[in-house]
């Protein structure tokens, strides 16, 4: 079996620094706060936490930036170690590092230290970006782009390229899939553009226009906070506007990071940019309502293959998605099956599902279990087709494919509040309920509605394309 290409990130690598604190008085010589420090944390930023957040679920990911020997770098090497792989470009200077002084979890000062300038691409950074599978390029104005911006014109030409960009970086090459500013860096790009100012949706929209024709980018995507992100393409038209699954409340930084991260890896399993968006923008309120960049589990915990990986399944949007709905109290319920022809009753039982708590995930059989359980003949429908309908239904937050006869290896990662089954089930039956007691989770059965079955539907088309045929009609 072939092997993947990779997905390569380009960009600029920052040291993010977070010293927390308490502060509960004034200092004596000026109006300022004295933070009791309590505790301090660093990590990978800027284009080595896109990386990271792409390599999720055990994606191959090489990350094309500069590094020196300055001790900033060497603690980014360490950040990064078995995440992602590293091709580096000489560094002239420092690496910089962005210290955040936090009080109570909200920013008091930040301060910038360091900086300087990428040498040339070796030919192993060109090998690596004429080889992607697709490309991210995440831009923090410190010119990694720049020095690679040949290889990344050919780039777009081949593969999906998403470009992250910033108001002091580079501008994106021709041809790249989708570009991903956020509402100030838009209204900074397109500042003195005549007849559009104001924050309305419709002065986004002639933002985004216009800086889709001034790229020659195929569609660019302005993320607008609460209000979610709105698709634009090149000579206007009808824009699309992605709203946020939930409101979000947590620490945002990275959350731009994560977006590109994830839309970048929803183009290269072969989503719509469509489809990627939406991936991306329920992947972001999730990062942010887990704690954002600072949040300790997304660096202390490794990087792994995720159990169930299938074609068409938002599978670290799934983990994203509960983590982030836990860490703010809510209540994860998730619910299983093949859901070979979605039916009345799939429908209402997702349904009623969603309303039990915060968000729904969809453990969906894969083909070849759905054939293990239900015989030769099925699926009627390949995994990544069920996956994209499921995803499609406003009650259904997140779907994640197993291999297994059952996802009780799923759920121990996944680690739901409430398990759900329709009424054709019994709790006792389950072999999923003794597993959710395993952390406090509870099986409930949910009522079915009655007659309505996959099977019953496949053998009433069957009866009916039989008696068109007898009747000269099929």
């Amino acid at each position: 079996m072939t092997a993947l290409k990779p997905l390569v990130v380009v960009g600029d690598v920052l040291l993010d620094e977070d010293i927390e604190g308490v502060a509960t008085r004034l200092a004596p010589d000026a109006p300022a706060p004295v933070v009791d420090v309590t505790g301090d944390r660093r990590h990978p930023g800027g284009a080595g936490l896109a990386a990271a957040l792409a390599a999720r679920g055990g994606r191959d990911v090489v990350l094309v930036t500069a590094l020196g020997d300055d001790p900033a770098s060497e603690a980014v090497r360490r950040g990064l170690s078995g995440r992602v792989r590293l091709l580096e470009l000489p560094l002239h200077g420092t690496l910089p590092v962005k210290t955040r002084v936090l009080a109570g979890g909200r920013p008091v000062v930040r301060i910038d230290r360091g900086g300087g300038t990428p040498g040339e691409p070796d030919g192993a950074v060109c090998e690596a970006l004429a080889g992607a599978h697709a490309v991210l390029v995440a831009d923090y104005g410190r010119h990694t782009a720049g020095a690679v911006r040949a290889h990344l014109e050919d780039a777009a030409r081949r593969t999906p390229l998403v470009w992250d960009p910033h108001p002091r970086g580079e501008s994106p090459v021709p041809g790249a899939r989708i570009v991903t500013p956020n509402a100030a860096e838009a209204v900074a790009l397109c500042a003195g553009t005549p007849g559009v100012s104001g924050p309305s949706l419709g002065a986004f929209a002639e933002r985004g226009a216009a800086l889709a024709e001034r790229w020659r980018a195929a569609g660019v995507a302005v993320t607008l906070g609460d209000r979610g992100v709105l698709l634009t393409r090149p000579g206007g038209g009808t824009p699309m506007l992605i709203p946020a699954p939930f409101r979000a409340e947590g620490d945002p930084c990275g959350a731009g990071d994560c977006f590109a991260a994830t839309t970048v890896a929803a183009l290269a399993d072969g989503l719509l940019p469509e489809e990627a968006l939406q991936r991306a923008v329920a992947a972001a309120a999730a990062f942010v309502a887990a704690g954002g960049a600072g949040n300790p589990d997304l660096w202390e915990t490794p990087a792994v293959p995720a159990p169930g990986r299938g074609p068409g399944a938002g599978t670290a949007d799934a983990f994203a998605l509960a983590e982030g709905v836990r860490a703010r109290g809510g209540t994860v319920v998730a619910t299983g099956g093949c859901f070979d022809l979605v039916h009345a009753g799939h429908v209402g039982l997702l349904e009623s599902a969603r309303r039990i708590g915060d968000c729904l995930i969809v453990c969906l059989n894969s083909d070849a279990s759905v054939t293990r359980r239900k015989g030769a003949g099925r699926p009627l429908n390949p995994v990544a087709d069920r996956a994209r309908v499921l995803a499609a239904l406003g009650s259904v937050d997140a779907v994640v494919v197993f291999e297994e006869d059952t996802p009780a290896a799923l759920l121990e990662r996944l680690r739901p509040d409430v398990w759900v089954k329709g009424g054709d089930y019994s709790v006792q039956a389950l072999p999923e309920a003794e597993v959710l007691r395993g952390w406090g989770g509870q099986a409930v059965v949910l009522p079915y509605l009655d007659g309505r079955s996959t099977t019953s539907l496949a053998r009433r088309a069957a009866d009916a394309a039989a008696v068109a045929v007898r009747s000269g009609k099929g």
